[in-house]
C-alpha cells in the first residue's frame, strides 16, 4: 500500500487524469462501471509511481538502470545505428512488466558521449529479437574512468512511447532520473570488454540501487 504514497513521475498526471474523468463518466452509467474505473485509475497511479532510490556512493559500480526481473545475459553486438563499437559485449537485459516502476536511471557517473532515438517495430520486449528490431533510445556514457557504457531503452508490445530526457553532453550521475517508457518494455546494458555482471538470470533488479557490474 505505501507504494501508492510515492510520487507521481509528471509523464503520468495526464494519464491519471484522462483515467479519473473516465471513472467519473463510469460512475454516471452505473456503480459497478464507478468501481472498475476506480480500479484503472488506481492502477495509472501505480504504474506512474516514482519511488526515491538509495544509490551507491562508489564510482566502480554499475547499477541497474530499471526494475525488473533479468530475462536474460549474452553476448552481443550492439546495435548497428550507433556505430560504436564492433564485436560482442556483454549485455544484461531487464523486462519490466506493467507492474514495475518504469522511471529509467542512469547506471554510472560520466558524461553522456552519444545518444541515439531508433523507430522500430513492437515485438515482446520478453523475445532476444527485440533487442534488434524494436523501438528503442541509446545512451552511451563515458565514464569518470573512461570506459564507456551503452544503456538501451526498448518498447515492447504494449509500450507505445519512450520518453528520454538525457542529450549529448549532459553530465550525469548514477541514480539520476533520465526518462520512462509506457507501458511494459525492456532495459539492455552493454557492460565494456572485460567487465562481466554480478547478477543471475531471474534476479529482480531496483533501479539506480542494485548493482549490476563492477568496473
Amino acid at each position: 500500500m505505501w507504494q501508492f504514497l510515492a510520487p507521481i513521475h509528471k509523464a503520468g498526471w495526464p494519464f491519471v487524469a484522462i483515467f479519473a474523468v473516465g471513472t467519473f463518466l463510469l460512475s454516471l452509467m452505473s456503480s459497478f462501471l464507478g468501481i472498475v474505473g476506480v480500479g484503472l485509475t488506481l492502477w495509472c497511479i501505480y504504474f506512474f509511481r516514482d519511488p526515491e532510490r538509495v544509490t551507491p556512493q562508489d564510482s566502480q559500480v554499475v547499477v541497474s538502470p530499471a526494475d525488473g526481473y533479468v530475462s536474460m545475459i549474452t553476448k552481443a553486438v550492439p546495435p548497428q545505428e550507433l556505430r560504436w563499437q564492433e564485436g560482442e559485449l556483454t549485455r544484461v537485459s531487464i523486462f519490466l512488466n506493467v507492474f514495475d516502476v518504469h522511471v529509467n536511471r542512469i547506471p554510472v557517473s560520466g558524461k553522456i558521449i552519444k545518444a541515439h532515438y531508433y523507430p522500430g517495430k513492437f515485438f515482446n520486449a520478453s523475445l532476444d529479437k527485440a533487442s534488434e528490431f524494436n523501438e528503442r533510445n541509446s545512451l552511451v556514457i563515458k565514464t569518470e574512468g573512461g570506459q564507456e557504457i551503452l544503456v538501451v531503452q526498448i518498447a515492447g508490445l504494449i509500450a507505445r512511447r519512450i520518453l528520454c530526457e538525457a542529450k549529448d553532453g549532459d553530465d550525469v550521475k548514477a541514480g539520476d532520473r533520465y526518462g520512462i517508457i509506457r507501458f511494459g518494455s525492456r532495459t539492455d546494458i552493454y557492460l565494456p570488454k572485460g567487465v562481466d555482471s554480478q547478477v543471475l538470470v531471474g534476479q529482480y533488479m531496483i533501479g539506480g540501487e542494485t548493482v549490476i557490474a563492477r568496473l
